[in-house]
């Protein structure tokens, strides 16, 4: 009786497993079908960054894009307007300059030189001089170079009634006596005469401080207020009107030795500042008669 009950039992539990969708599944496979949902979810995750990734990498690119565009746009815009302006503005410059000279002067010159431009391109001439170079030596001229010209410095012999000619022969008695190192590039005789020194190209002993970025003139006088005569007054225009436009340098470039160091030097135009500025303005005019007269020729060879 109890076998029959026991295989009854076993009856009924294989009639119960083999009933359609009541099959056990096998240990394990629950655990697999979750890893792979996972695994799915993981990967569409990660296709998802790199999508968002790649959008905002195009949008950046675009970005840069139209900011190049718009940069190029202002730049070609600026350089029609700088054209137009140039060759509005004096009436087409082109017969003495090329397009593109003119604008490198416009661009490259400071602000304040631009207005001397006509100056500038003039053919100016150098003033009449002698030429009498020292000889190289460690006293008056030693022979180095000028690395650059910021500023022209004048200054008064402090010998009056003394030559052009004898302050050139103390500069190169120095080279002997060994007294002192002293010199300019030029000095300015009382009748207005002209004596260059030593070449524009080298340095100077004139000014201590700025021997290595200026050019010095020298003025012989009469007088023991140290006023120069009206002679070496308009040759002292003239050469430093040559200086500013050889250097393309401004009236305002052009100094005392006072200016620099404190010393009374020129005499007259330091104790008379007054006299130092119409000095100044005279310049000014006369550079600026030089341009106009540059400006009139340039019209007339156009007409």
């Amino acid at each position: 009786m109890q076998r029959g009950k026991m295989d009854l039992q076993k009856l009924e539990w294989i009639e119960h497993e083999g009933r359609p969708g009541k099959r056990r599944k096998p240990p394990g496979s629950r655990r697999r079908k979750n890893t792979a949902r996972t695994e799915v979810r993981r990967r569409r995750a990660a296709n998802n960054r790199r999508l968002r990734r790649r959008r905002r990498i195009l949008l950046i690119r675009r970005a840069v894009a139209a900011a190049v565009l718009l940069m190029a746009a202002g730049l070609i815009f600026g350089i029609v307007v700088l054209v137009r302006q140039l060759t509005a503005g004096d009436g087409g410059r082109e017969a003495s300059a090329t397009l593109s000279e003119r604008i490198r002067e416009v661009v490259h010159l400071p602000a304040d030189n631009r207005k001397w431009r006509d100056f500038y391109a003039a053919n100016l001439e150098l003033p009449a001089m002698d030429v009498q170079l020292l000889t190289v030596n460690e006293y008056s001229r030693p022979g180095e170079t000028l690395p650059q010209v910021k500023n022209i410095f004048i200054h008064y012999t402090a010998n009056p009634g003394t030559s052009a000619e004898q302050n050139r022969s103390y500069f190169q008695s120095l080279a002997e006596t060994h007294e002192r190192s002293a010199s300019a590039h030029f000095i300015i005789g009382y009748e207005g005469e002209i004596v260059q020194c030593i070449p524009t190209r080298e340095i100077a002993y004139a000014v201590m401080k700025r021997n290595y970025d200026s050019i010095s003139i020298e003025c012989c006088y009469l007088d023991e207020n140290g006023r120069f005569t009206d002679a070496t007054y308009d040759s002292l225009i003239e050469l430093t009107a040559w200086l500013l436009h050889k250097y393309e340098l401004t009236p305002e470039s052009v100094l005392r030795h006072y200016d620099e160091g404190g010393k009374n030097c020129p005499k007259y135009y330091v104790e008379n500042e007054g006299e130092w500025e119409r000095f100044l303005m005279n310049l000014t005019a006369y550079m600026e008669e030089v341009s106009q007269a540059y400006i009139n020729s340039r019209k007339v060879g156009e007409s």
